[in-house]
């Protein structure tokens, strides 16, 4: 079979087409032939700098949509041939992949395998953020950085179905704002955001506040919440080291910070996680949340596709399309 591999680390030419043999699922595992897998920023954390890469060589990919190849001792849920959805813990860009049958999803009622693999860690993320993690109210207000990726893309959408009575994105330019503004924000501010926020919000701030830059932007995000507002902290795309929020920072007005990693999830408590993307599917099988594939490349053209995604220029969610 045709695996995508990096034995170094560095830009996206590391990434290599390599023929590989076909892995077989171990007890309580998944075989899965893959028809589509999700191109996303740990993808390239990893490829540049061994985010979550347990040794060289590695096989990038955390998700998949694809049909049951094969069930290992114990799975009784799930059968062969049936078209699924999957979070991995790598491998993903691959003909074969395997993973925890608890981290295999059936597909929503509706749903076909390009956007299938849409859904396993953008839509769970979204939902957790806002609602498991964030615990989102009806008439509160939202910050959402990096409002035209994959993940700002369902929160907003999200937000707005919650009854959120205003719903703020950032990005980083006016192409990106004309999108997120599609997809379910009240205003888009690009670049600097905490001077606007305050404005938007005649200096009262923001109830709940999502980011997965880090650095000076956490700290502008802390810095842009109301009374009694809450952060929710799910990466560090800055690259900047990691900052803690103390007693100075929450007392004064309240504050709260949390943090949160889907991957982390599927790994400690994959039940768990299940329970939460059951709900958060039943989002985009209702017509909730749509999640628009705006880019699409071979299994060959990984290094595109990782190219485009490392330039900050893409919108919505980018896949590699590894059968028919």
């Amino acid at each position: 079979m045709r695996a995508v591999e990096l034995q170094e680390y560095g830009g996206p030419e590391v990434l290599k087409v390599v023929e590989a043999e076909v892995p077989e699922p171990g007890p309580g595992e998944v075989s899965i032939d893959v028809v589509y897998a999700g191109v996303n920023f740990a993808d390239l954390k990893a490829r540049s700098e061994g985010y979550r890469v347990p040794g060289l060589p590695f096989r990038p990919g955390l998700e998949v949509s694809g049909r049951v190849r094969a069930l290992g001792a114990g799975v009784t849920d799930l059968v062969v041939g049936q078209e699924v959805a999957a979070l991995t813990q790598g491998g993903a860009y691959a003909d074969v992949v395997v993973t925890e049958a608890a981290t295999v999803f059936p597909l929503p009622a509706g749903a076909d395998l390009r956007t299938g693999a849409t859904l396993p860690s953008v839509l769970p993320t979204a939902y957790a953020l806002l609602h498991t993690v964030g615990r989102l109210q009806p008439g509160e207000t939202v910050l959402v950085q990096g409002a035209a990726g994959g993940v700002g893309t369902a929160a907003g959408q999200l937000a707005k179905a919650a009854g959120a009575a205003a719903v703020y994105g950032v990005v980083s330019s006016a192409a990106k704002a004309a999108y997120a503004r599609d997809h379910g924000y009240d205003a888009v501010f690009v670049g600097d955001f905490e001077e606007q926020v305050g404005e938007a919000t005649g200096g009262r701030g923001v109830d709940l506040a999502l980011d997965p830059v880090g650095g000076r932007t956490l700290r502008a995000s802390l810095a842009s919440l109301a009374r009694f507002g809450r952060l929710v902290s799910y990466g560090n795309a800055s690259g900047e080291p990691a900052w803690t929020a103390g007693q100075p920072e929450l007392y004064p007005r309240g504050l709260s910070v949390a943090g949160f990693s889907v991957l982390t999830l599927a790994q400690t408590a994959p039940d768990v996680l299940r329970e939460l993307a059951a709900r958060a599917f039943a989002k985009a099988a209702d017509g909730t949340v749509t999640l628009p594939v705006t880019a699409e490349f071979d299994l060959e053209e990984a290094a595109e596709a990782h190219r485009l995604m490392g330039a900050r220029t893409s919108t919505g969610k980018l896949l590699l399309r590894v059968a028919g």
